[in-house]
């Protein structure tokens, strides 16, 4: 194996989550001893470890973690530690074999050493020397049946630590070692040491990385490891419990969900951490969730080499964006674009959609927008009803796509195609989870997200597949993203506003808008990464589509919206004063954009056109 700085060489790497919550959700009782599983059902430690590697961890931790003489002796299994660390060894080397034959890539089995479970002199009457010898013994085990590093995790003092460090430097001295403490509320050991005094300490004593795991979640845990950051240069780790646990129904259960630990672990490796992970709560679906946020990070931060692979520099690039599509040229000429969306159909009769895109281009309406299976829905493929609506009517469209239900090689394949049958607009967007939609239990795939995405096309725009091969001639996108002015973590969306720009982001489209201020902060605040903004303006049909707007989809709903929907009285005046304050807003947004998109919700494409009206050329041809 290569020395353990060797590994973190290129890019950080993800370990697996939690073993427990795992076991403890397929029925194996909270009083079993899970480490002594090993022996006694092998199939499913091996089965576990399997999920894990399959959602993309790298390291694998053995079933080892109260398997010292110990924690063992409270299940009468003191004898056996040999026995079962010598069995969690060969279950995770086996998981990671498979994964080879499978040519499915590279793990690293870890031996997991956790806390004694008992208090140490002062405080306590165990001994240093005792809880020493107690760590060497499992870590020989560990050690001899050929663990590639050992982790020491969850130290709830300093103590203790060192003598778990002390242990591995005895009888393992070849072997690098993670040590890792827990925090609390306050973000300090549980002996009261603060993270910086831990990382120079555990630095001090010899560990090759240092980090924190479990602990209330992860925030604290982020906190703890920036701390760590000033007081050593040795790589960190972070591996975070899904939150505090809540009892549900009699059952402790974790409410971090995995988008929520796949922010966790861009906002850890953005803080320098080498190595993020998931603790107690934590399941495959996090770690698949986290290794899709790294891999749009890698895609967003990949570099080429000089002399080993084609550069952007070197490679055929596009053409200028005025000759790329209609939509391309007016952007670049700096004209007010025009936009409607138009759902695909749930079926395969699109001639509704044909003929509202038919109605809206004798109107002189610039594109359709085209929304990829929006909520998660199954729908009509965006593609396809792309290539129908210009093929029938000679408008262009914008295809969005989202990464949802695409690995890379899917994702190269469909553009490729798409530019091949003349679709020249790409929106590029993450894409809802399917839990949203009306198959919650279909697999997502989140290999890159939509900064990556836009990597993705630019190098397509450039005559290079994803692995910098040439493939000819330029795809010749115009490349969109989306941008949400009322989201509430507006810091997090500037900084990925900031990451689509630089990735190569030509014009973005908003959220709809219905709170000017938001818009108007917004903007201000990328003036410096500019780029020409389309504001999303969507005509409202009832109170309950305002209430679905601002409680299901978060968008920012002004309480004299919500007022004015109530108070109309029928449908239709709900429909005509939904369409009232879209037009008012649409007034409102035009002198801070260059493009408005208007939605046409339920299909009234006749309601879009009227929000529309007072920007559309009078007498003209569209396709002129």
């Amino acid at each position: 194996m290569a020395k353990f700085t060797e590994i973190f060489a290129d890019r950080p790497l993800l370990a697996d989550g939690a073993m427990g919550t795992v076991l403890y959700s397929r029925g194996i009782f909270i009083n079993r001893c899970y480490d002594e599983l090993n022996l006694s059902d092998p199939a499913l430690i091996l089965s576990v470890h399997e999920e894990y590697l399959q959602a993309g961890a790298e390291i694998l931790e053995t079933n080892t973690f109260g398997a010292n003489r110990m924690r063992l002796a409270r299940h009468g299994l003191a004898a056996k530690v040999r026995e079962i660390n010598a069995a969690g060894v060969r279950l995770a080397r086996q998981a990671v074999e498979h994964l080879r034959e499978k040519q499915a890539g590279e793990a690293w089995v870890a031996g997991s050493v956790g806390p004694l479970g008992v208090r140490l002199e002062p405080l306590g009457k165990t001994g240093l020397d005792e809880a020493r010898a107690a760590f060497a013994e499992q870590i020989r085990v560990l050690a001899e049946n050929g663990v590639d590093l050992l982790i020491v995790e969850t130290m709830p003092a300093l103590n203790e630590a060192q003598q778990a460090l002390e242990a591995a430097r005895e009888v393992a001295p070849d072997l690098p070692v993670l040590v890792m403490v827990t925090v609390d509320d306050e973000g300090n050991c549980l002996d009261g040491s603060s993270p910086q005094h831990a990382a120079a300490l555990l630095t001090e004593w010899g560990a090759q990385a240092v980090g924190v795991n479990c602990s209330t979640g992860p925030t604290n845990v982020l906190t703890a490891v920036e701390a760590m950051r000033g007081a050593t240069t040795l790589p960190l780790a972070a591996m975070p419990n899904a939150g505090m646990p809540r009892a549900v129904e009699g059952r402790n259960i974790y409410l971090c969900s995995p988008e929520y630990m796949a922010s966790f672990a861009r906002k850890a490796i953005a803080a320098g951490t080498q190595i993020v992970g998931g603790c107690c709560g934590t399941t495959p679906n996090h770690i698949r969730a986290m290794r899709s946020a790294m891999r749009a990070l890698d895609a967003q931060a990949r570099v080429e080499v000089p002399g080993t692979t084609p550069s952007l520099t070197t490679a055929t690039p596009p053409a200028p964006l005025a000759e790329r599509s209609r939509l391309g040229s007016l952007i670049a000429q700096g004209k007010f674009v025009t936009l409607v969306e138009i759902v695909p159909p749930k079926g395969i009769d699109c001639s509704k959609e044909i003929e509202g895109a038919h109605l809206l281009a004798q109107l002189g309406v610039h594109a359709i927008n085209v929304p990829d299976s929006p909520r998660a829905s199954a729908r009509m493929s965006a593609q396809s009803l792309c290539i129908q609506i210009q093929q029938h009517t000679g408008i262009e469209t914008v295809l969005h796509y989202t990464c949802r239900d695409r690995n890379l090689l899917s994702i190269q394949s469909d553009l490729l195609g798409a530019s091949s049958i003349g679709l020249r607009n790409i929106l590029c967007l993450t894409g809802d989870p399917p839990k949203l939609g009306n198959y919650p239990d279909a697999t997502a795939v989140f290999d890159v997200d939509s900064i990556g995405l836009v990597n993705i096309v630019q190098r397509l725009n450039h005559g290079l597949d994803i692995g910098s091969n040439a493939i000819g001639a330029s795809t010749n996108f115009t490349i969109g993203v989306a941008a949400n002015p009322g989201v509430p973590d507006i810091e997090n969306e500037l900084r990925r506003f900031a990451y689509k720009v630089e990735a190569g982001a030509e014009y973005a489209i908003t959220q709809p808008v219905f709170d000017l201020r938001l818009l108007e902060y917004f903007l201000e605040r990328i003036k410096d990464i500019r780029i020409p903004v389309i504001a999303g303006i969507w005509p409202l049909t009832s109170l309950r589509n305002a209430e679905f707007m601002k409680n299901d989809l978060r968008v920012s709903m002004p309480e004299e919206i919500m007022l004015r929907m109530a108070q109309a009285d029928t449908p239709d005046a709900a429909r005509r004063e939904g369409i009232k304050i879209a037009q008012e807003m649409l007034e409102a947004v035009r002198p801070y954009v260059q493009g408005l998109q208007v939605s046409a919700p339920f299909g009234r494409y006749a309601a879009a056109a009227e929000v529309i009206a007072s920007v559309l050329p009078k007498g003209t041809n569209p396709m002129e």
